[in-house]
């Protein structure tokens, strides 16, 4: 990473007068993967952002203004297969209009920085299949496993 892109972008936890921002690229995120985003469910999970207590954290990226344009939502997850506790990649988005410009790069260089902090195995996400340019970024840092993901609905919850 050049010097200019490490200088254009700062990153941190999220600070409680960002909400709005927050709130702003968390619809965009969204829609993207065409979720509903009623109001209370944006401020559930930026209550769980804001908890120390809650297993759910985020990053956010700010441009050189301090303007939130990106997030990442992370948390540990046990890996008794590994006997190991590693991190999962919840929710990663970035706003359409600074996407090239090394944010996403940044704000996975930190979660990698964490996961060596806190001696995390792996960091793990799921991406859609069509999500190709995400896909094409994700080839470059990671290694796609060959796992295939199902969610299975509680007892007496639709499909």
């Amino acid at each position: 990473m050049s010097t200019a892109a490490v200088n254009r972008w700062k990153i941190s936890a999220p600070e409680r007068g960002e909400y709005p921002q927050w709130r702003e690229l968390f619809r965009g995120y969204c829609e993207f993967y065409r979720v509903p985003m009623p109001e209370e469910k944006a401020a559930l999970v930026w209550s769980w952002l804001n908890d120390p207590a809650h297993e759910v954290e985020g990053l956010l990226v700010r441009d050189g203004d301090g303007t939130p344009v990106g997030f990442a939502h992370f948390r540990p997850f046990a890996r008794p297969l590994h006997g190991a506790v590693g991190g999962f990649l919840d929710d990663l988005f970035v706003a359409p209009e600074v996407r090239g410009g090394g944010a996403v790069d940044e704000l996975l260089a930190r979660l990698r920085e964490i996961a060596a902090e806190r001696g995390w195995s792996t960091v793990r996400w799921i991406t859609a299949d069509d999500n190709h340019r995400a896909r094409s970024k994700y080839d470059q840092v990671a290694t796609r496993t060959m796992f295939v993901t199902y969610d299975m609905a509680p007892e007496g919850q639709a499909r």
